[in-house]
């Protein structure tokens, strides 16, 4: 779905960067269109140095609380990179349609994605853990 533009690191942009790349290169088919999506929302990104991200963005490694809009129910995830991703511990891949859409949002936005019954909207509550406003710059 088309958004406006997402807030980044330079850090994050660079290893996201080269996980595409590997995704084009050694990847998996059927996980290139996700990897795809992932360039896209990129190209129109406002890429900030990790210092300048406003504590409200989504970051990679941060933990935010989620609503989904239709249930009233909240949740919390952490976006991580693809290696790390796993469900049960709630980490997020960022390849993922919903980490995708995670990904630059900020608090008080609202992400959605195309799902099999229409659009699952969900609504960006809090950011409970931002790396880069703990001073953690390389995560």
């Amino acid at each position: 779905m088309n958004r406006k533009a997402i807030y980044i690191t330079a850090f994050d942009l660079k290893r996201l960067r080269n996980e595409i790349e590997s995704y084009r290169t050694y990847g998996n088919e059927a996980y290139w269109k996700y990897a795809e999506q992932l360039q896209r929302e990129l190209e129109s990104a406002i890429v900030l140095e990790s210092k300048d991200l406003p504590e409200d963005v989504i970051s990679m490694n941060a933990r935010v609380r989620l609503e989904d809009l239709e249930t009233g129910q909240t949740m919390e995830y952490t976006l991580v990179f693809p290696s790390i991703s796993d469900a049960r511990e709630k980490k997020i891949s960022v390849l993922a349609p919903v980490g995708t859409a995670m990904l630059g949002a900020r608090v008080g936005d609202i992400i959605e994605w195309p799902v099999p019954k229409g659009i699952r909207r969900l609504a960006v509550r809090e950011i409970l853990y931002q790396p880069e406003a703990a001073g953690h710059f390389h995560l």
